[in-house]
This record gives C-alpha cells, sequence and structure tokens, in this order.
C-alpha cells in the first residue's frame, strides 16, 4: 500500500473512532448542578440525581461523601469515585433513588473530630455536615423522599463524615457504608441500631484498618449487627470493589426504619 493511502486510512480510522465517542461527550450529565444556599449566605455546592418521572410513589434517598482528594468548589470532582455506581441505567432501573453527592470546600471537612488519642465526637458539627443536614431536610419537604429510607455512605474522609453523621443524628438514617473510615467508638451505643456496613482494605496506609474492625466490635458489643467485609491484598482503594459490589447495593436498598 502507497504511503498516502496509509496516511488516508489512519486519518479514517481516527474521525470514526472520534464520531464514535462523540455521543459520550455530548450526553448531559445525569447528576444535575446544585446549589445550597442558606439565608446568611453559606454555600455547599451538591450534584443530584432524580430517580424517575412517577409522582405516584416515594423514593429512598442516598447521601454520598466524597473523599479529601474531592474537596473543592468545581461541584464536579466529587462524582470521581463511587458514586457513579448509582447512575447506571441497571442501577436507576432496579433501585431508583435520589442521590446527593455533595462537595466539602478546600480546607474543610465533613467531621469534626478530635484525633489526639483516640477518636471523639466534638460537641458542634462542621460547617459542611451542618450545611449538609439542612440541605437534606429541605430536599425531604421538596421531593417525594421516603424518610424511613434515607442512607448515607462516604470514603475515606467521607467514611469518617459517615460515622460523624450517624453519630450526631442516629435517628435520620435508615443505613450506613462507611468505606475506609474512622468514628468515636465510645458512640457505638447510640448507633447499635442503624443497619450497616463497614468496608476495609487490610493494607490501608491511609485509614488505619483497626478503626474500622475496633468498630465492628464495638456495636457487636452493645447490640449492633453490623456488616464488615476487609479486602484483602488491597490499600486505601477499597471503594472500587465496595460500590460495584451488587451483594451492597441490594443490602443498601432493602433497608429501612
Amino acid at each position: 500500500m502507497k504511503k498516502s493511502n496509509i496516511k488516508l486510512v489512519v486519518l479514517m480510522l481516527t474521525f470514526l473512532c472520534c464520531l464514535s465517542t462523540f455521543p459520550l461527550f455530548a450526553q448531559p450529565p445525569r447528576f444535575s448542578f446544585e446549589k445550597y444556599v442558606t439565608s446568611e449566605g453559606d454555600t455547599l455546592n451538591y450534584r443530584l440525581l432524580y430517580p424517575d418521572a412517577n409522582p405516584l410513589r416515594k423514593f429512598p434517598l442516598v447521601v454520598f461523601l466524597h473523599g479529601g482528594g474531592e474537596n473543592g468548589n468545581d461541584n464536579d470532582a466529587q462524582l470521581k469515585w463511587g458514586v457513579m455506581n448509582f447512575a447506571t441505567d441497571q442501577a436507576m432501573a432496579k433501585h431508583p433513588a435520589f442521590v446527593i453527592a455533595p462537595q466539602c470546600p478546600k480546607d474543610m471537612n465533613w467531621f469534626n473530630f478530635n484525633f489526639e488519642e483516640n477518636i471523639k465526637l466534638l460537641p458542634d458539627p462542621s460547617k459542611p455536615m451542618e450545611l449538609m443536614i439542612k440541605l437534606i431536610n429541605e430536599l425531604i419537604e421538596k421531593y417525594p423522599i421516603d424518610k424511613n429510607r434515607i442512607y448515607i455512605t462516604g470514603l475515606s474522609s467521607g467514611g469518617t463524615g459517615t460515622y460523624d453523621a450517624i453519630q450526631r443524628y442516629p435517628d435520620l438514617f435508615a443505613a450506613a457504608v462507611p468505606v475506609c473510615g474512622g468514628g468515636d467508638i465510645s458512640k457505638a451505643a447510640s448507633i447499635a441500631h442503624i443497619p450497616m456496613w463497614i468496608i476495609q482494605g487490610v493494607e490501608d496506609p491511609a485509614g488505619d484498618p483497626r478503626s474500622s474492625i475496633d468498630m465492628a466490635k464495638a456495636l457487636i458489643n452493645t447490640g449492633g449487627r453490623p456488616g464488615l467485609t476487609l479486602y484483602p491484598e488491597v490499600g486505601h482503594f477499597s471503594w472500587l470493589a465496595a460500590y460495584s459490589n451488587s451483594a451492597l447495593m441490594e443490602w443498601l436498598f432493602r433497608q429501612q426504619k
């Protein structure tokens, strides 16, 4: 084949590849861009997934807390890990739900713990946590949300934020899935009634696996029945296996108060 013909074939193949991928970029995002603003001007960016155009029923609400690497104000980075598993065709058909993914501002946290010795819950919530709870209450009033099926999950610092949320508001959530996070073990009795699936990589260099193990033990000792999954040969990215696990999704959406 002549060199000019080879160049033509390469150009055509490149064009076809670009054409085939164009619809992927042309599709609008399933998570809408939203912003919660208080009367005092405090702001929390978030993304919202709508479950279905069906006014005849109420839907669960899933609250997803991202990790520290996705802090910021672009209202986009929080979709990087995990939460998109709730927005596939299969997930939305089988488990339609409202899903919110708020974004924690830079240099702030979902949680307010003292880490000097053991993890201890401090009296006041962080500003992002305070705004998130206000947002949840607003959404409950605005949309057909089943208040008996509000779930919370998060990874890394969002996993720690998940513990913070359920320990501060133990009557709000129907289930929790903290992934590679840590909480106040002394508060285990107050959350033992919440169905929980704790997930951790046993070689995690960023989050001590003992935090997950000790919390599971404390919950069991105070009457809880938590699930605990420890992934062998897995470091900090335990959320990859967690949110792609269909059994986890089935378990989560079965829970109700």
